[in-house]
């Protein structure tokens, strides 16, 4: 399903049917970003994501289970509480991929309320959509790329978006348009991987760099997607780097909650 808005500044453009696929990159010119621990053009980023994406995408839940050993379930359990979604809310998940925050969200606004389900992916986006169905939930879903949200401001009560922003090549933009979208009052929270407590980092980067890739090519055949899931999470922002992108991104009374000793962190801030 998919919404038709009024064009704003063309943002609307940038939604796209679940029929579509992710544009192909051209040759590199201009800045550079990172993808994991390589430089990359920014243009080319966005496909080598969609790629790793479309490889996991089948057992990308499987995967969450084995690599968390179940604790992925607490997090989004807390960052769920933690968004305080009430009975006719309107809620925005951000590169919501196989649908987890939506499916408990959409319990919690009831039919007075609404859900989006986005993702810039659309085999994630597939298996999220399935999920819903499959659980009665007939919610819309749009695949569209975070920095050019295809929603009028002023829209959501909340925004959520769980470990997808360090995939994003321009997360100051991403985090600006999510703000976009919410009415006054509303809240954005990022679920996302952060900065573990010191004393653990190198058991932490021997279970990353060694075990993950090694889970990756014995269940879904694919080390490299691990790898730069690995490489990703330390190219990422610690808590109180993303804490000051927020603010700079116009956020405010924003804090964060660390869980399992930072290895995942919940940053909240709201739109005044």
């Amino acid at each position: 399903m998919i919404a038709a808005f009024p064009d704003e500044k063309g943002r609307a453009a940038a939604a796209t049917t679940m029929t579509d696929t992710v544009p192909q990159d051209e040759a590199a010119t201009g800045p550079t970003t990172h993808f994991g621990f390589q430089t990359v053009a920014e243009e080319h980023k966005q496909k080598k994501v969609a790629e790793v994406f479309s490889s996991v995408a089948q057992k990308y839940d499987i995967m969450n289970d084995l690599m968390s050993f179940g604790l992925h379930r607490l997090w989004k359990a807390f960052a769920i509480r933690l968004a305080g979604v009430r009975e006719g809310d309107r809620v925005l998940d951000v590169a919501g991929g196989t649908a987890d925050l939506s499916l408990a969200f959409a319990r919690r606004v009831g039919a007075s309320g609404q859900v989006w389900l986005t993702d810039i992916n659309h085999a994630m986006l597939a298996r999220g959509r399935d999920r819903l169905l499959d659980n009665g939930h007939a919610l819309p879903v749009v695949q569209c790329d975070a920095e050019r949200l295809p929603f009028p401001g002023d829209n959501f009560d909340c925004v959520t978006v769980a470990f997808g922003l360090r995939n994003m090549t321009h997360k100051e933009t991403a985090l600006s348009e999510m703000r976009r979208v919410l009415r006054p009052g509303g809240r954005l929270l990022v679920l996302e991987f952060s900065r573990v407590w010191k004393p653990l980092s190198p058991f932490y980067d021997l279970y990353s760099f060694k075990l993950l890739p090694w889970m990756g090519a014995k269940v879904v055949g694919d080390p490299d997607s691990y790898r730069y899931l690995a490489e990703s999470i330390r190219m990422h922002p610690g808590q109180q780097d993303l804490k000051a992108m927020m603010e700079s991104a116009g956020l405010a009374r924003v804090d964060y909650f660390n869980l399992s000793a930072g290895i995942v962190a919940v940053h909240r801030g709201y739109k005044l």
